[in-house]
């Protein structure tokens, strides 16, 4: 096999499951993801997957081939994650990768780090998907849950994310707001669509409340947030970002079993580099002055 690029995009499609998505990953357009299926297919004289409606499955033959590719792929993404970790200097690009609903703590933190390095371009990646460290997708990880199990990665811990549950004074002004959960089923909440959130606050709720009460639904923490703020119902909010706001009425204070515990992660092959080394110690510094 002579041509690595059609191969690769053989893979996409079987990870993606279409064409749009593949060409997504690989930032070309999808008449080129077309284009290296055929011409692969052509080459080994079998098919590689079966179209249908929805989009592309593997054959047996494109499983095989696909499973090599996986590994090549996933060996030559940690090798370019390790080169651009090394170095002494602080420069190139710093990947960081956590919860979305800490930006609003990590992005100053970044800001300043990035003025004092001029050099560096920074990367901050949020979002549901997992960022895998050993291959190359992120240089630090700040976590949430239960301590990270990966192979290879050195996990400290961090801080402990802690929540209350609020309304805003819009809500509070047209339906008050209950003096403890045997109330609660007066009320309307914000929660994650996702019924089998693991939060620990929304497992919290799930035990005291009617499934009823979860009016407003989404799957991104800052909607949900937004939509506390609106007045679309009761919320748990982070408790440094209520305080920010004077438009916050604490229905209850942080519970500890509301706590998350957050994780500082970062590949054994990377941990001791200039770069990853210089950016931890100045996040815990900054983070010992954050009130969660």
């Amino acid at each position: 096999m002579d041509n690595w690029d059609e191969v690769r995009t053989a893979y996409q499609v079987a990870r993606m499951g279409t064409v749009s998505g593949a060409a997504d990953v690989l930032g070309v357009h999808h008449a080129t993801v077309i284009r290296h299926i055929d011409a692969i297919e052509g080459r080994l004289g079998v098919k590689l997957f079966q179209r249908h409606a929805r989009g592309y499955t593997p054959t047996e033959a494109g499983t095989d081939l696909l499973r090599v590719a996986q590994a090549t792929d996933d060996q030559l993404n940690q090798l370019a994650g390790r080169l651009k970790g090394q170095g002494d200097d602080v420069s190139g690009e710093l990947v960081v990768t956590s919860l979305g609903a800490l930006s609003g703590l990590l992005v100053p933190v970044l800001t300043e780090f990035q003025l004092s390095h001029p050099d560096l371009i920074v990367r901050f990646l949020t979002g549901d998907r997992l960022f895998r460290l050993e291959y190359g997708e992120a240089h630090v990880a700040i976590r949430a849950g239960s301590p990270p199990e990966q192979p290879d990665n050195v996990v400290q811990p961090f801080l402990n994310l802690n929540s209350g549950l609020y309304a805003s004074q819009i809500y509070a002004e047209v339906h008050g707001v209950p003096d403890g959960p045997e109330q609660f089923g007066g009320h309307r909440f914000v929660v994650h669509d996702d019924e089998n959130s693991r939060a620990p606050f929304f497992q919290w709720l799930r035990k005291h409340a009617p499934a009823e009460v979860a009016t407003f639904r989404a799957t991104d923490q800052h909607a949900m947030h937004h939509a506390i703020f609106a007045g679309a119902g009761i919320g748990f909010l982070p408790t440094w970002l209520a305080s920010q706001r004077d438009d916050m009425v604490e229905v209850m204070p942080s519970q500890p079993e509301w706590a998350s515990a957050l994780w500082l992660v970062t590949h054994v092959d990377l941990h001791r580099t200039t770069k990853v080394q210089t950016f931890t110690k100045f996040l815990k510094q900054r983070a010992s002055d954050w009130r969660l």
